[in-house]
C-alpha cells in the first residue's frame, strides 16, 4: 500500500492471527468478533505509523488513513471486546462512590413525588371527595410523557448538564410550594387550594420527565453497575418515602393535627433531598474519574450531549473528535426503536400492569381490616421494599434475565395477578394481599432494571443516550396507561364518582 499512515495510538501487542479489516469511524463491535478501537478517545496527541504493525490493510474507497479516525481489527478471541469495554473503568477510582452519588441521585429524582403518594391519607382527609390518589397521578402523567416525548425528540442536541440541573432545581421549587401551599391556606380544603395541588403535581410530572429522560440517557454511555445505582435510587425513595411515613403517622398520630404535621415534615425532608442532588450534580459527579471516563468515551464517539459536563470537569471538548461528520454517524431514533422494540413494549407494559394496581387500588379497593387506618400505608410500603429488593438483585449474576424470550414470558405472566388482587381483596384476608403487593414490587424493580441495564449495550454513545430516552417514553407511557385503567376499579362500586 502507498502512502504513510499516521494516527494518534497506543501500543498494542498485535498477534500474528489478527488481521486489519475495513478501516471505517467508530463502527461498533460487530457479530464476527470484530473490535473497534477509536485511540482518538485517549486524548493522545503523538503520532507513528501503524503500517508495520499489521499483516495486511484492506481499505475501501481510499489508500490512507485520516487523522483521528478508527481503525478495525478483526479479533478471533472475543474476550479481548470485553476487557476494553468492561475491565477499563473498573482500574479508575471513584467507581463507588459514583455509585453512591448515582443511588442519592435517583433518590432525588422520585423522592418528591412519592412523598406525595406516601402522604395520601393525608390528603384523602382534606379532600375526602376528590380520589387524591388516582386524580393526583392522573394529573401528574400526561405533563411526563408530553415532556419526554419532546425532549427524546431532540435528545441530541440538549445538554445533558443543564438539563438536569434544570429539573433538579424545579424539584426543589415544587416541593417547597407543596409545604407553602398548605401553610397559605391553613390545610383546609375546597376547589380552590385542590386546583393549587394539581397544578403543583402538573409541575412534578413535567420535571420527571426532565431528569428521568436525561439521567438515564447519561447513564446508558456508563457501565450497568451505574445504571442499576440509580434504579436502585428510584426505589429507595419509595422505600425511604413508606418508612418516614409510618413513623411520623406512629408520632404524630396522637397530637392535634397530627396527619398534618407528619405530612409537612415529610415533605421538608423531601425538598432538603432535593436540594442535596443539585448540589451533588453540580460540583462533586463531574470531577469522578469513572465518569470522566464514561463522558469522554462517548464524546469521541461523537456526543454532544456531554460537552458542558467535560468542561465542568475541567476536560475541553476535542474539536476533531465530536466535529468530524464521519464520526457523527449513527443510527436513527427509528432504528434503534425497531431493534429494541421488545425491551421497549416490556417496559411498557411493566408499568401498565404495576400502576393498574398501585397506589390507587391499594387506598380505595382494600376493604377494612385489622389494621384499620395502617392498612393501605402498609400495603404501600411492602410495596416498595420488594420494588428496592427487586432492583439490586440482579446483581446476583444468575438472577439477572438477559434471554429475550425469558424476559417477555415474565413480563407476560405478571398479568395473573391483576385477577390476584380482585379476589384477594373480595374473598382473601390481609396476608395474601401483602404477598401479592410484595410479588408486584418485586418483579417490577427485577425486570426494569434487566431491561435498562442490557439494552444499550453494543451501541455507541449518542446512540446509547437516544435509546436511553426512548425507553423512558413508553416506562412514562405505561405508567400513564395504568393509571387510566386503574379507574376501572370503580365501576360497581357504590358512592364510586
Amino acid at each position: 500500500m502507498s502512502g504513510v499512515a499516521h494516527i494518534p495510538y497506543i501500543l498494542l501487542r498485535i498477534p500474528s492471527n489478527f488481521r486489519c479489516g475495513t478501516l471505517c469511524p467508530n463502527t461498533p463491535p460487530r457479530d464476527d468478533g470484530s473490535l473497534a478501537i477509536n485511540l482518538g478517545m485517549f486524548g493522545l496527541r503523538s503520532t507513528a505509523s501503524i503500517l508495520d504493525l499489521v499483516d495486511d490493510w484492506t481499505i475501501f474507497g481510499s489508500d490512507r488513513v485520516g487523522h483521528g479516525c478508527s481503525f478495525e481489527l478483526s479479533v478471533t478471541i472475543s474476550k479481548m471486546a470485553d476487557r476494553y469495554e468492561h475491565q477499563a473503568p473498573e482500574k479508575l477510582q471513584g467507581k463507588y462512590q459514583a455509585m453512591v452519588v448515582y443511588c442519592i441521585l435517583g433518590i432525588g429524582s422520585l423522592v418528591s413525588w412519592n412523598s406525595m403518594l406516601s402522604i395520601a391519607d393525608y390528603y384523602y382527609k382534606v379532600f375526602p371527595h376528590y380520589h387524591p390518589s388516582r386524580v393526583l397521578t392522573l394529573v401528574y402523567q400526561p405533563f411526563a410523557l408530553g415532556t419526554i416525548v419532546i425532549l427524546a425528540y431532540h435528545e441530541s442536541k440538549i445538554s445533558t448538564r443543564k438539563r438536569n440541573l434544570i429539573g433538579y432545581i424545579l424539584y426543589t421549587i415544587s416541593t417547597f410550594s407543596l409545604i407553602v401551599l398548605d401553610l397559605a391556606t391553613k390545610g383546609r380544603g375546597g376547589i380552590g387550594p385542590y386546583i393549587g395541588l394539581c397544578a403543583v403535581v402538573a409541575s412534578f410530572g413535567l420535571v420527571d420527565a426532565t431528569v428521568q429522560g436525561g439521567m438515564i440517557g447519561d447513564l446508558s454511555l456508563m457501565c450497568p453497575e451505574l445504571v442499576q445505582s440509580f434504579m436502585g435510587g428510584l426505589a429507595v425513595a419509595g422505600a425511604l418515602t413508606s418508612a418516614l411515613r409510618l413513623i411520623t403517622k406512629a408520632a404524630f398520630e396522637k397530637t392535634n393535627d397530627g396527619l398534618r404535621k407528619g405530612a409537612m415534615m415529610f415533605l421538608a425532608i423531601s425538598t432538603f433531598i432535593d436540594l442535596l442532588c443539585v448540589m451533588l450534580y453540580t460540583y462533586v459527579l463531574p470531577k469522578l474519574p469513572i465518569v470522566k471516563y464514561y463522558r469522554r468515551k462517548a464524546a469521541s464517539e461523537g456526543s454532544k450531549t456531554v460537552s458542558a459536563d467535560l468542561a465542568a470537569a475541567g476536560i475541553q471538548n476535542q474539536s476533531g473528535l465530536t466535529d468530524d461528520d464521519s464520526k457523527n454517524q449513527r443510527l436513527s431514533k427509528k432504528e434503534l426503536l425497531i431493534q429494541n422494540i421488545d425491551y421497549a413494549v416490556n417496559l411498557f407494559l411493566i408499568y401498565v400492569c404495576t400502576l393498574s394496581i398501585f397506589p390507587g387500588f391499594l387506598y380505595e379497593n382494600t376493604g377494612h381490616h385489622g389494621l384499620g387506618a395502617w392498612y393501605a400505608l402498609v400495603l404501600v410500603a411492602m410495596y416498595n421494599f420488594w420494588d428496592l429488593v427487586g432492583r439490586y438483585t440482579p446483581l446476583v449474576k444468575w438472577l439477572k434475565i438477559e434471554n429475550r424470550k425469558v424476559i417477555t414470558s415474565a413480563v407476560l405472566s405478571r398479568y395473573l395477578l391483576i385477577p390476584a388482587f380482585y379476589f384477594t381483596a373480595k374473598y382473601g384476608d390481609q396476608g395474601w394481599m401483602i404477598m401479592l403487593v410484595s410479588v408486584l414490587g418485586l418483579t417490577n424493580g427485577h425486570l426494569t432494571v434487566c431491561i435498562m441495564t442490557i439494552a444499550p449495550k453494543g451501541y455507541k454513545g449518542p446512540e446509547q443516550n437516544a435509546l436511553g430516552n426512548l425507553l423512558v417514553i413508553f416506562l412514562l407511557g405505561g405508567i400513564f396507561a395504568g393509571v387510566a385503567l386503574d379507574w376501572l376499579w370503580l365501576i360497581g362500586k357504590k358512592n364510586a364518582f
